[in-house]
């Protein structure tokens, strides 16, 4: 059963190369979504996928890119609103 997360990360997570890290990890985990920057300076991520591959990848959310700091990570579970392909990087 597929389950959808909306997470927005917060911390040094812009210009770190945080969003490609996410996608990495999402292609390891088999989560479908994307990530996007924020003008606050957050990052958003909206992933679908087994609850099991959406809790991998919030430990990589939390863990983040070697240049990044993360420093809070709020997670929304809810149900699926679009079916997503593949995990893109929103520019």
């Amino acid at each position: 059963m597929f389950e959808e997360m909306e997470a927005i990360i917060s911390g040094r997570v812009q210009g770190v190369r945080y969003r490609d890290f996410v996608q990495t990890c999402a292609a390891e985990t088999g989560v479908c979504g994307f990530a996007e920057n924020r003008e606050d300076g957050t990052v958003r991520v909206v992933a679908q996928g087994t609850p099991d591959a959406l809790k991998g990848l919030i430990d990589c959310l939390h863990r983040g890119s070697v240049l990044s700091h993360v420093e809070t990570v709020a997670v929304t579970w809810r149900a699926p609103s679009a079916q997503f392909g593949d995990f893109s990087v929103k520019y």
